[in-house]
Protein backbone atom coordinates (compact mmCIF):
# COMPACT_ATOMS: atom_id res chain seq x y z
CA UNK A 1 0.00 0.00 0.00
CA UNK A 2 1.22 3.65 -1.09
CA UNK A 3 0.47 5.90 0.91
CA UNK A 4 2.19 9.17 1.85
CA UNK A 5 2.49 10.29 5.84
CA UNK A 6 1.54 13.95 4.69
CA UNK A 7 -1.99 12.03 3.54
CA UNK A 8 -2.98 10.45 6.09
CA UNK A 9 -6.14 12.38 7.89
CA UNK A 10 -5.25 15.42 10.48
CA UNK A 11 -6.90 18.35 12.03
CA UNK A 12 -3.93 19.82 12.08
CA UNK A 13 -3.62 20.40 7.85
CA UNK A 14 -0.88 17.69 6.72
CA UNK A 15 -0.90 14.06 7.93
CA UNK A 16 1.45 13.32 10.62
CA UNK A 17 2.90 10.40 13.04
CA UNK A 18 -0.23 10.77 14.76
CA UNK A 19 -2.93 8.16 16.02
CA UNK A 20 -4.34 8.17 12.31
CA UNK A 21 -0.77 6.77 11.42
CA UNK A 22 -1.07 3.52 13.79
CA UNK A 23 -4.46 3.40 12.91
CA UNK A 24 -3.61 3.02 9.55
CA UNK A 25 -1.29 0.81 10.37
CA UNK A 26 -4.21 -1.38 12.02
CA UNK A 27 -5.70 -1.36 9.05
CA UNK A 28 -2.83 -2.98 6.99
CA UNK A 29 -2.49 -5.67 9.69
CA UNK A 30 -6.36 -6.43 9.50
CA UNK A 31 -6.17 -6.35 5.62
CA UNK A 32 -3.32 -8.86 5.67
CA UNK A 33 -1.16 -6.62 4.18
CA UNK A 34 2.22 -6.56 4.82
CA UNK A 35 4.24 -3.48 3.95
CA UNK A 36 3.55 0.17 3.92
CA UNK A 37 5.28 2.65 1.24
CA UNK A 38 5.66 5.98 1.82
CA UNK A 39 7.60 9.06 0.06
CA UNK A 40 10.17 10.79 1.20
CA UNK A 41 10.10 12.11 4.64
CA UNK A 42 12.79 14.75 4.10
CA UNK A 43 12.07 18.15 4.74
CA UNK A 44 9.93 19.99 2.12
CA UNK A 45 11.85 23.20 0.39
CA UNK A 46 9.88 25.99 -1.24
CA UNK A 47 7.47 23.60 -4.20
CA UNK A 48 6.69 21.60 -1.41
CA UNK A 49 7.83 18.32 -3.35
CA UNK A 50 9.32 15.26 -1.48
CA UNK A 51 12.25 15.05 -4.01
CA UNK A 52 13.46 17.85 -3.13
CA UNK A 53 14.80 18.39 0.61
CA UNK A 54 17.20 20.66 2.42
CA UNK A 55 19.16 17.24 3.29
CA UNK A 56 19.09 13.65 2.66
CA UNK A 57 19.68 13.16 6.73
CA UNK A 58 16.98 15.13 8.36
CA UNK A 59 13.36 14.71 8.50
CA UNK A 60 10.02 17.08 7.87
CA UNK A 61 8.84 19.01 10.67
CA UNK A 62 5.39 18.86 9.79
CA UNK A 63 5.10 15.11 10.61
CA UNK A 64 5.68 15.93 14.05
CA UNK A 65 2.75 14.81 16.14
CA UNK A 66 1.46 17.64 18.03
CA UNK A 67 -0.74 16.05 20.13
CA UNK A 68 2.46 14.46 21.74
CA UNK A 69 3.68 17.67 21.91
CA UNK A 70 0.39 18.53 24.25
CA UNK A 71 1.18 15.30 26.02
CA UNK A 72 4.58 15.99 26.82
CA UNK A 73 3.64 19.93 27.96
CA UNK A 74 5.45 21.45 25.90
CA UNK A 75 2.00 23.00 23.89
CA UNK A 76 -1.70 23.41 24.37
CA UNK A 77 -4.50 21.97 22.98
CA UNK A 78 -5.73 25.60 22.91
CA UNK A 79 -3.02 26.43 21.24
CA UNK A 80 -3.07 24.01 18.45
CA UNK A 81 -6.66 24.27 18.09
CA UNK A 82 -6.73 27.92 17.44
CA UNK A 83 -3.97 27.73 14.43
CA UNK A 84 -5.01 28.14 11.05
CA UNK A 85 -3.97 25.61 9.20
CA UNK A 86 -6.20 25.79 6.33
CA UNK A 87 -9.92 24.46 6.23
CA UNK A 88 -10.26 22.10 3.13
CA UNK A 89 -9.54 18.62 4.53
CA UNK A 90 -8.85 17.34 1.00
CA UNK A 91 -5.94 19.64 0.41
CA UNK A 92 -3.22 20.67 2.30
CA UNK A 93 -2.15 24.54 2.56
CA UNK A 94 1.45 24.44 2.69
CA UNK A 95 1.68 28.41 3.00
CA UNK A 96 -0.78 28.48 6.16
CA UNK A 97 1.10 25.18 7.62
CA UNK A 98 4.59 27.12 6.95
CA UNK A 99 3.48 30.12 8.69
CA UNK A 100 1.26 28.39 11.58
CA UNK A 101 3.04 25.58 13.04
CA UNK A 102 6.81 26.54 13.17
CA UNK A 103 5.29 29.16 15.57
CA UNK A 104 3.92 26.28 17.71
CA UNK A 105 7.12 24.61 17.37
CA UNK A 106 9.47 27.13 18.27
CA UNK A 107 6.94 27.45 21.55
CA UNK A 108 7.86 24.05 22.25
CA UNK A 109 11.23 24.22 21.73
CA UNK A 110 11.56 26.87 24.10
CA UNK A 111 9.24 25.27 26.94
CA UNK A 112 11.55 22.58 26.68
CA UNK A 113 14.66 24.59 27.21
CA UNK A 114 12.91 26.16 30.31
CA UNK A 115 12.70 22.25 31.73
CA UNK A 116 16.34 22.15 31.87
CA UNK A 117 16.96 20.75 28.42
CA UNK A 118 19.94 21.87 26.06
CA UNK A 119 20.45 22.76 22.44
CA UNK A 120 23.65 19.95 22.72
CA UNK A 121 21.27 17.16 23.87
CA UNK A 122 19.30 17.62 21.47
CA UNK A 123 22.39 17.66 18.59
CA UNK A 124 24.24 14.35 20.58
CA UNK A 125 21.47 11.99 19.13
CA UNK A 126 21.60 13.15 15.75
CA UNK A 127 23.57 12.18 12.89
CA UNK A 128 26.77 14.38 12.15
CA UNK A 129 24.61 15.18 8.66
CA UNK A 130 21.55 15.61 10.49
CA UNK A 131 23.66 18.53 12.55
CA UNK A 132 24.80 19.86 9.75
CA UNK A 133 21.26 20.17 8.20
CA UNK A 134 20.39 21.91 11.73
CA UNK A 135 23.00 25.11 11.17
CA UNK A 136 22.21 25.17 7.25
CA UNK A 137 18.59 26.16 8.19
CA UNK A 138 19.96 28.51 10.92
CA UNK A 139 21.92 30.42 8.06
CA UNK A 140 18.97 29.92 6.07
CA UNK A 141 16.93 31.93 7.40
CA UNK A 142 19.21 34.48 8.72
CA UNK A 143 19.80 35.18 4.72
CA UNK A 144 16.13 35.17 4.09
CA UNK A 145 15.07 31.81 3.32
CA UNK A 146 17.93 32.16 0.49
CA UNK A 147 19.70 29.57 -0.80
CA UNK A 148 23.66 29.50 0.08
CA UNK A 149 24.30 29.54 -3.51
CA UNK A 150 23.05 33.75 -2.72
CA UNK A 151 24.96 34.05 0.16
CA UNK A 152 27.93 36.26 1.22
CA UNK A 153 30.98 34.58 -0.19
CA UNK A 154 32.76 34.48 2.89
CA UNK A 155 29.78 32.12 4.48
CA UNK A 156 29.13 30.37 0.68
CA UNK A 157 32.64 29.11 1.09
CA UNK A 158 32.93 28.24 4.51
CA UNK A 159 35.87 30.06 5.32
CA UNK A 160 36.58 29.59 8.74
CA UNK A 161 36.35 32.56 10.33
CA UNK A 162 33.01 33.69 8.79
CA UNK A 163 31.83 30.06 10.13
CA UNK A 164 33.18 30.39 13.93
CA UNK A 165 31.25 33.58 14.11
CA UNK A 166 28.11 32.09 12.90
CA UNK A 167 28.23 28.96 14.67
CA UNK A 168 28.14 31.00 17.64
CA UNK A 169 25.28 34.07 16.96
CA UNK A 170 23.22 31.28 15.54
CA UNK A 171 23.62 28.35 17.89
CA UNK A 172 20.23 28.82 19.78
CA UNK A 173 18.37 29.01 15.99
CA UNK A 174 20.38 25.72 14.93
CA UNK A 175 19.49 24.34 18.99
CA UNK A 176 15.86 24.61 17.36
CA UNK A 177 16.31 22.64 14.42
CA UNK A 178 18.43 20.18 16.34
CA UNK A 179 15.37 20.14 18.55
CA UNK A 180 13.15 19.66 15.94
CA UNK A 181 15.26 16.58 14.05
CA UNK A 182 15.11 15.29 17.61
CA UNK A 183 11.31 14.81 18.10
CA UNK A 184 11.10 13.96 14.63
CA UNK A 185 13.46 10.96 14.91
CA UNK A 186 11.82 9.94 18.43
CA UNK A 187 8.09 9.98 16.42
CA UNK A 188 8.99 8.08 13.54
CA UNK A 189 11.15 5.18 15.46
CA UNK A 190 8.11 4.60 18.13
CA UNK A 191 5.61 4.54 14.88
CA UNK A 192 8.02 2.54 12.84
CA UNK A 193 8.18 -0.18 15.47
CA UNK A 194 5.22 -0.26 15.82
CA UNK A 195 4.29 -1.03 12.60
CA UNK A 196 7.15 -3.58 12.61
CA UNK A 197 5.72 -5.50 15.70
CA UNK A 198 1.87 -5.65 13.56
CA UNK A 199 4.09 -7.12 10.55
CA UNK A 200 4.59 -4.20 8.67
CA UNK A 201 7.54 -3.10 6.96
CA UNK A 202 8.02 0.34 5.46
CA UNK A 203 9.68 1.22 2.28
CA UNK A 204 10.82 4.19 1.96
CA UNK A 205 11.77 6.18 -1.13
CA UNK A 206 15.15 8.25 -1.82
CA UNK A 207 15.89 9.89 -4.90
CA UNK A 208 19.22 9.76 -6.48
CA UNK A 209 19.40 13.59 -6.68
CA UNK A 210 19.84 16.03 -3.34
CA UNK A 211 18.64 19.69 -3.94
CA UNK A 212 21.34 22.37 -4.56
CA UNK A 213 19.74 24.64 -1.97
CA UNK A 214 20.15 21.74 0.91
CA UNK A 215 23.25 20.85 3.51
CA UNK A 216 24.27 18.44 1.75
CA UNK A 217 25.81 20.50 -1.59
CA UNK A 218 26.91 23.45 0.69
CA UNK A 219 29.10 21.09 3.02
CA UNK A 220 30.49 18.83 0.32
CA UNK A 221 30.94 20.69 -2.86
CA UNK A 222 33.91 18.33 -3.50
CA UNK A 223 31.10 15.51 -4.34
CA UNK A 224 29.15 17.25 -7.06
CA UNK A 225 30.02 18.90 -10.40
CA UNK A 226 30.93 22.14 -9.27
CA UNK A 227 33.25 24.71 -10.34
CA UNK A 228 35.71 26.65 -8.39
CA UNK A 229 33.10 29.11 -7.81
CA UNK A 230 30.65 26.28 -6.33
CA UNK A 231 28.29 26.73 -9.32
CA UNK A 232 26.75 23.75 -11.32
CA UNK A 233 28.97 22.82 -14.53
CA UNK A 234 26.01 20.57 -15.26
CA UNK A 235 22.33 19.51 -14.01
CA UNK A 236 19.83 16.79 -14.17
CA UNK A 237 17.29 15.94 -16.00
CA UNK A 238 15.56 14.18 -18.99
CA UNK A 239 16.38 14.27 -22.83
CA UNK A 240 13.29 14.88 -25.38
CA UNK A 241 10.84 11.96 -25.88
CA UNK A 242 7.27 11.57 -27.18
CA UNK A 243 5.85 13.05 -23.98
CA UNK A 244 8.03 16.93 -24.46
CA UNK A 245 10.03 17.91 -27.19
CA UNK A 246 12.31 19.73 -25.08
CA UNK A 247 12.83 17.02 -22.40
CA UNK A 248 12.93 17.45 -18.50
CA UNK A 249 15.15 19.85 -16.94
CA UNK A 250 15.54 18.75 -13.24
CA UNK A 251 17.88 21.34 -11.97
CA UNK A 252 19.56 19.08 -9.45
CA UNK A 253 23.52 19.07 -9.26
CA UNK A 254 25.29 16.09 -10.58
CA UNK A 255 27.50 13.66 -8.77
CA UNK A 256 31.25 14.04 -9.26
CA UNK A 257 31.72 10.37 -9.41
CA UNK A 258 34.67 9.90 -10.10
CA UNK A 259 35.50 11.66 -6.38
CA UNK A 260 33.17 9.55 -4.93
CA UNK A 261 34.55 6.32 -6.57
CA UNK A 262 37.97 7.54 -4.86
CA UNK A 263 36.39 7.49 -1.45
CA UNK A 264 35.11 4.30 -1.91
CA UNK A 265 31.65 6.06 -2.20
CA UNK A 266 31.42 6.74 1.45
CA UNK A 267 28.83 9.50 1.24
CA UNK A 268 26.31 7.18 -0.25
CA UNK A 269 27.90 4.65 2.01
CA UNK A 270 26.53 6.97 5.26
CA UNK A 271 23.63 7.88 3.21
CA UNK A 272 22.20 3.97 2.35
CA UNK A 273 23.06 3.59 6.39
CA UNK A 274 20.78 6.27 7.21
CA UNK A 275 17.92 5.20 5.10
CA UNK A 276 18.15 1.85 6.01
CA UNK A 277 18.17 3.38 10.03
CA UNK A 278 14.53 4.97 8.95
CA UNK A 279 13.54 2.13 6.55
CA UNK A 280 12.85 -1.31 6.08
CA UNK A 281 13.39 -1.50 2.41
CA UNK A 282 14.19 1.25 0.15
CA UNK A 283 12.89 1.79 -3.12
CA UNK A 284 15.90 3.91 -5.02
CA UNK A 285 14.37 6.56 -7.75
CA UNK A 286 15.49 7.22 -11.26
CA UNK A 287 18.11 4.10 -10.43
CA UNK A 288 18.98 4.34 -14.27
CA UNK A 289 20.85 7.19 -13.57
CA UNK A 290 23.78 4.79 -11.92
CA UNK A 291 24.47 3.22 -15.21
CA UNK A 292 24.06 6.53 -17.42
CA UNK A 293 22.87 9.74 -16.14
CA UNK A 294 21.53 12.76 -18.52
CA UNK A 295 24.26 15.85 -18.05
CA UNK A 296 22.58 19.20 -19.42
CA UNK A 297 24.51 22.40 -19.54
CA UNK A 298 24.22 24.45 -16.54
CA UNK A 299 22.48 27.51 -17.76
CA UNK A 300 19.94 25.90 -20.52
CA UNK A 301 16.75 27.11 -20.73
CA UNK A 302 15.59 23.29 -21.74
CA UNK A 303 17.15 19.82 -21.80
CA UNK A 304 17.63 19.63 -25.82
CA UNK A 305 21.49 19.67 -25.83
CA UNK A 306 22.34 17.61 -22.90
CA UNK A 307 24.49 14.01 -23.03
CA UNK A 308 24.05 10.96 -21.71
CA UNK A 309 27.06 10.26 -19.48
CA UNK A 310 28.76 6.65 -17.90
CA UNK A 311 27.37 6.67 -14.12
CA UNK A 312 29.25 4.36 -11.38
CA UNK A 313 27.67 0.97 -12.50
CA UNK A 314 27.80 -1.68 -10.23
CA UNK A 315 30.46 -0.79 -8.32
CA UNK A 316 28.70 1.09 -6.14
CA UNK A 317 26.62 -1.74 -5.66
CA UNK A 318 29.15 -3.92 -5.01
CA UNK A 319 30.82 -1.86 -2.64
CA UNK A 320 27.68 -1.99 -0.70
CA UNK A 321 26.97 -4.78 -0.66
CA UNK A 322 31.04 -5.81 1.24
CA UNK A 323 29.28 -3.16 4.27
CA UNK A 324 26.04 -4.07 4.98
CA UNK A 325 25.41 -7.40 3.26
CA UNK A 326 22.05 -8.11 1.23
CA UNK A 327 20.09 -5.03 0.98
CA UNK A 328 16.44 -4.39 0.43
CA UNK A 329 16.31 -2.47 -2.55
CA UNK A 330 13.69 -1.63 -5.28
CA UNK A 331 15.22 -0.38 -8.23
CA UNK A 332 12.60 2.12 -9.86
CA UNK A 333 13.64 1.10 -13.38
CA UNK A 334 10.53 3.00 -15.42
CA UNK A 335 10.65 4.67 -18.42
CA UNK A 336 13.21 4.27 -21.51
CA UNK A 337 15.37 1.42 -20.59
CA UNK A 338 18.73 0.37 -22.36
CA UNK A 339 20.13 -2.92 -22.54
CA UNK A 340 23.13 -1.77 -19.81
CA UNK A 341 20.29 -0.63 -17.52
CA UNK A 342 18.51 -3.74 -17.51
CA UNK A 343 22.39 -5.66 -16.75
CA UNK A 344 22.85 -3.02 -13.80
CA UNK A 345 19.57 -4.43 -12.30
CA UNK A 346 19.94 -7.70 -13.38
CA UNK A 347 23.75 -7.62 -12.06
CA UNK A 348 22.67 -6.18 -8.57
CA UNK A 349 19.80 -8.55 -8.19
CA UNK A 350 17.68 -5.99 -7.11
CA UNK A 351 13.94 -6.40 -8.08
CA UNK A 352 12.75 -3.93 -10.61
CA UNK A 353 9.26 -1.91 -10.79
CA UNK A 354 6.20 -2.82 -13.04
CA UNK A 355 3.22 -0.32 -13.20
CA UNK A 356 -0.38 -2.07 -14.01
CA UNK A 357 -1.79 1.72 -15.16
CA UNK A 358 1.27 1.35 -17.98
CA UNK A 359 0.06 -1.88 -19.39
CA UNK A 360 -3.56 -1.38 -20.80
CA UNK A 361 -2.69 0.66 -24.44
CA UNK A 362 -5.09 -0.71 -27.16
CA UNK A 363 -2.45 0.65 -29.69
CA UNK A 364 0.18 -1.58 -28.83
CA UNK A 365 1.46 -4.78 -27.05
CA UNK A 366 2.86 -3.24 -23.59
CA UNK A 367 5.67 -4.52 -21.69
CA UNK A 368 3.87 -4.29 -18.52
CA UNK A 369 1.47 -6.63 -19.19
CA UNK A 370 1.64 -9.39 -16.47
CA UNK A 371 2.36 -12.32 -19.22
CA UNK A 372 5.33 -10.17 -19.96
CA UNK A 373 6.53 -9.58 -16.45
CA UNK A 374 9.79 -11.10 -14.87
CA UNK A 375 9.85 -12.82 -11.89
CA UNK A 376 12.11 -10.47 -9.86
CA UNK A 377 10.34 -7.14 -9.65
CA UNK A 378 7.63 -5.14 -7.49
CA UNK A 379 4.05 -4.65 -8.79
CA UNK A 380 2.39 -1.63 -8.24
CA UNK A 381 -1.09 -0.78 -9.88
CA UNK A 382 0.13 2.80 -10.04
CA UNK A 383 2.77 4.93 -8.34
CA UNK A 384 2.62 8.48 -6.70
CA UNK A 385 3.59 9.99 -10.61
CA UNK A 386 -0.16 8.28 -11.17
CA UNK A 387 -3.70 8.82 -10.65
CA UNK A 388 -5.82 6.57 -8.31
CA UNK A 389 -6.56 2.90 -9.88
CA UNK A 390 -10.62 4.35 -9.34
CA UNK A 391 -9.45 7.40 -11.38
CA UNK A 392 -7.14 5.56 -13.99
CA UNK A 393 -10.29 3.34 -14.61
CA UNK A 394 -13.07 6.35 -14.81
CA UNK A 395 -10.74 8.47 -17.26
CA UNK A 396 -9.45 6.06 -19.54
CA UNK A 397 -10.13 5.55 -23.24
CA UNK A 398 -12.66 3.24 -23.86
CA UNK A 399 -11.21 0.78 -25.91
CA UNK A 400 -8.51 0.52 -23.09
CA UNK A 401 -10.67 0.52 -20.86
CA UNK A 402 -12.44 -2.46 -22.44
CA UNK A 403 -8.38 -4.42 -23.25
CA UNK A 404 -8.45 -3.92 -19.08
CA UNK A 405 -11.91 -5.92 -18.66
CA UNK A 406 -11.20 -8.70 -21.72
CA UNK A 407 -7.61 -9.04 -20.10
CA UNK A 408 -8.87 -9.48 -16.59
CA UNK A 409 -11.44 -11.58 -17.82
CA UNK A 410 -13.99 -9.47 -16.57
CA UNK A 411 -16.47 -9.10 -19.30
CA UNK A 412 -19.52 -10.50 -17.23
CA UNK A 413 -18.88 -8.06 -14.29
CA UNK A 414 -21.16 -5.55 -13.58
CA UNK A 415 -19.83 -1.90 -14.67
CA UNK A 416 -20.83 -0.73 -11.00
CA UNK A 417 -18.75 -3.97 -9.37
CA UNK A 418 -15.88 -3.05 -12.04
Amino acid sequence: MLLPVASLPSKYGIGAFSKEAYEFIDTLKEAGQHYWQILPLGPTSYGDSPYQSFSAFAGNPYFIDLDKLVEEGLLTKEECDSADFGSNPRDIDYGKIYFNRFPLLRKAYERWLKDGHTAAEAREKLWSETVEYCFYMAVKNQNKGRSWTEWNEDIRLQKREAMERLQYELADEAGFYAFLQMKFEEQWSALKSYANEKGIRIIGDIPIYVALDSADTWYHPELFQFDENREPVAVAGCPPDGFSATGQLWGNPLYQWEYHGKTGYQWWMRRMEYSFRMYDVVRVDHFRGFDEYYSIPAGSENAIHGTWEKGPGIEIFQKMQEKFGKLDIIAEDLGFLTPSVLKLVKDTGFPGMKVLEFAFDSREESDYLPHNYTTNCVVYTGTHDNNTIRGWYEEMDEADRQLSIDYMNNAHTPEDEI
